[in-house]
């Protein structure tokens, strides 16, 4: 029978406990039994090793699942390490060194992923309406074809970084602190290009236009960012491309004003209008509407239509239109306009500024004699 312990019990957590919870587990106890803290301690460094033994197969699901049905015996094939632990404290460094700041087991030489890209599109509230498609033009770093993206001459390959033996990073240690920083010598590739691409000059990439048709959704807003997958730069090693991150600028409008998914709209009519209630047109961003005034609506008073705003973007609702009253007063009045008002006037008890003769009437009354 095993005498190994049950390893939930090692890292203190139970069986339905989380990736994360063993994880967060494991470092808790890696740290109380690291061999730093616990100088010439063979019980503490037996226990760094139990506890990391615990993890490599609590943290994969395919172990996990294989040592819940059978035990340890379900996890005696399932590698080197978890066949007889680990034999030493360098294999735990090297295999989960990076949960420590140290180094892992892989080598950063291999494929990694290219760096994301960012533009912009400049739109008309019209155009952020209705959605619309438009091309844009990107510079951005694609493989060298002289060197198929290896930065090496053709017929050089490039070497293993002596620096950092090809993990392209270096770890220091000061007591129980490791630090891990890029290898200044091959930059955290992990190799060293001796002859250069005479294209590339031994980066391995170069710059390249490329038009894309990007399709902008209706009812998109200021801020708000769309992403083309894969349209980024490609990976150094040859790895994948990053994704091309499009941010949108949406134009003020001459006539209405934009809030979220709404619009507001001033709208102008008389007095008249205001008074005796009207049926107006009014503008909408895809066309136009009729609104009724009813009688006695107030300057600045606030009237809604449901659905007429933007669109969005996610398949929620339209936004509404907003109409604001604006009441006109004319500059300039009629003789017969100006007596209607004054009219008005009488009959609403009001005081209003008598009629002003203007600089000819006034020269007409001086030549003919008239009275002021």
């Amino acid at each position: 029978m095993s005498t190994k312990r049950d390893y939930y019990e090692v890292l203190e957590v139970t069986r339905t406990a989380s990736t994360t919870e063993i994880k967060k587990a494991y470092k808790k106890l890696a740290l109380r039994f690291h061999p730093d803290r616990n100088p010439d301690d063979s019980e503490a460094t037996e226990r760094f090793k139990e506890a990391a033994e615990a993890y490599d197969i609590l943290s994969d699901d395919d172990k996990r699942r294989r040592y819940d049905q059978y035990g340890h015996a379900g996890v005696q094939g399932a590698g080197a390490r978890s066949a007889g632990g680990f034999h030493d404290v360098s294999d735990i460094f090297e295999a989960f060194g990076d949960l420590f700041g140290g180094r892992s087991g892989g080598r950063r030489s291999g494929p990694q992923r290219g760096s994301d890209l960012k533009t912009s599109i400049v739109l008309d509230l019209i155009d952020a309406a209705t959605g619309v498609e438009r091309e844009i033009e990107v510079t951005r770093r694609t493989a060298c074809e002289h060197c198929s993206g290896s930065g090496s001459e053709p017929g050089y390959d490039p070497e293993v970084c002596d620096y950092c033996g090809g993990h392209g990073q270096v770890v220091q240690s000061q007591g129980f602190f490791r630090l891990q920083t890029t290898c200044p010598a091959c930059r955290g590739r992990g190799n060293v290009v001796r002859h250069k691409c005479k294209v590339c000059y031994g980066s391995g990439r170069e710059e390249e236009t490329v038009t894309r048709t990007v399709t902008i959704p209706a009812g998109i807003d200021t801020g708000q960012h769309l992403c083309l997958r894969g349209e980024g730069e490609v990976g150094p090693n040859g790895g994948p491309r990053g994704d091309l991150y499009i941010e949108i600028r949406v134009n003020e409008h001459p006539l209405f004003h934009r809030e979220g998914p709404h619009l507001l709209c001033e709208i102008p009519i008389s007095y008249s209008q205001a008074a005796l209630g009207a049926r107006i047109t009014v503008p909408l961003i895809d066309g136009q509407d009729t609104l009724v005034i009813p009688a006695g609506t107030q300057p600045g008073q606030m009237f809604k239509l449901r659905g007429k705003g933007m669109p969005d973007p996610n398949g929620r609702p339209r936004g509404d239109m907003h109409i604001e009253i604006k009441v006109v007063v004319p500059k300039r009045l009629t003789d017969e306009h100006r007596e209607l008002i004054e009219q008005l006037a009488e009959i609403e008890h009001v005081d209003v500024h008598p009629h002003q003769k203007s600089w000819f009437e006034k020269i007409k009354d001086l030549v003919t004699g008239a009275e002021d």
